[in-house]
């Protein structure tokens, strides 16, 4: 490794450990005030308690999920597998603990099986990815077809009605009339937050977004940080697949339909940017709150479902063209 090399590495690892945060979440945080305020003009009862609790409940899983694929897209990225593994655990998870359809009752063992699954599931996307050196998004397309293949074998004659206490208290035990399904994620949230921007992995996963060819020039092995990252995020698609099937107290191998490109949306809305090396699992969080506000907002003024489809899809569109304003006019091609 030459020296010049070595050096213009670690100048680029000391840029994205300096980043902040806190700049950088301004503009998410301040897209939600503005929609909240002006559906509380309009309606005048979004800002009731009920209704508070509502988006941030609702808004609780697709957070997870959209902190869960920021690990990816920031190393420049995808992970279309979300759904396909969120399906075969809600189906692991209902078919090993106590249910309606099997004598099966393993408990939390039952539960560490199917959060397992979504953690290899996340490491045979790592596998080919990193190490055969196949496209994400052709490997997790592949992916997200055998988790839903996985969930229709698995899926017996009748749904499986969960009966375990502990899953179901998942979603049913609340702190201050709060699903503990919130502090869940809140605590995934800020975990990956901590994760992202204060250990060597986290820097490491955004200089290989920033410039992998420069690392890899440098010498430093980038494959151990792509495996772990692609794990993470199947192992947090895992967790919204128990999670989901705790709060609808069954397994489905439909589970995750209709969350995956929502998940990709809130993350790039949040100033997660797809081509990598920037964003973080609170600003993408952030995205899928506005997005719930957003429908929330639209449902309450009597928006029907193809008006509020149109409606996010320009929001996002416009976010995204506002928030890279400033890079794309430095671009000389664009894919």
């Amino acid at each position: 490794m030459s020296s010049r090399t070595g050096s213009q590495s670690l100048t680029l690892l000391g840029e994205l450990k300096t980043k902040l945060p806190l700049a950088q979440i301004a503009a998410p945080i301040a897209a939600l005030i503005v929609l909240s305020v002006g559906f509380q003009l309009i309606c005048g009862s979004f800002f009731t308690i009920d209704n508070l609790k509502s988006v941030v409940e609702a808004a609780a899983v697709p957070a997870i999920l959209a902190a869960a694929i920021s690990f990816v897209v920031i190393m420049g990225s995808i992970d279309l597998s979300l759904e396909g593994i969120m399906a075969a655990t809600s189906m692991i998870v209902a078919l090993l603990v106590a249910n309606g359809v099997n004598g099966n009752d393993y408990g939390i063992m039952g539960l560490l099986i199917a959060l397992a699954a979504g953690l290899g599931f996340g490491l045979f996307n790592a596998v080919l990815n990193a190490v055969l050196k196949m496209p994400s998004l052709i490997v997790t397309l592949g992916t997200w077809f055998i988790g839903l293949g996985i969930a229709a074998l698995l899926f017996p004659a009748r749904v499986p009605q969960i009966n375990d206490p502990f899953i179901l208290d998942l979603a049913r035990f609340r702190i201050f009339d709060i699903s503990l399904v919130v502090y869940i994620a809140l605590a995934v949230i800020a975990v990956s937050e901590l994760i992202l921007n204060f250990t060597t992995f986290g820097r490491m996963i955004y200089a290989i977004g920033g410039d992998e060819g420069l690392l890899l020039a440098s010498g430093l092995r980038v494959r151990r940080f792509k495996v772990i990252a692609f794990a993470i995020c199947g192992l947090l698609a895992g967790m919204c697949g128990v999670l989901l099937s705790a709060q609808l107290s069954t397994g489905n191998a439909n589970i995750g339909s209709g969350l995956l490109f929502p998940a990709i949306s809130a993350a790039v809305l949040g100033g997660t940017v797809l081509t990598g090396g920037r964003g973080g699992a609170v600003q993408s969080a952030l995205g899928a709150v506005i997005l719930e506000v957003l429908n929330n907002g639209l449902i309450q003024i009597g928006a029907g479902p193809y008006t509020r489809n149109i409606i996010s899809g320009a929001v996002i569109v416009v976010a995204v063209a506002a928030g890279g304003w400033h890079r794309r006019r430095k671009m000389r091609v664009v894919k």
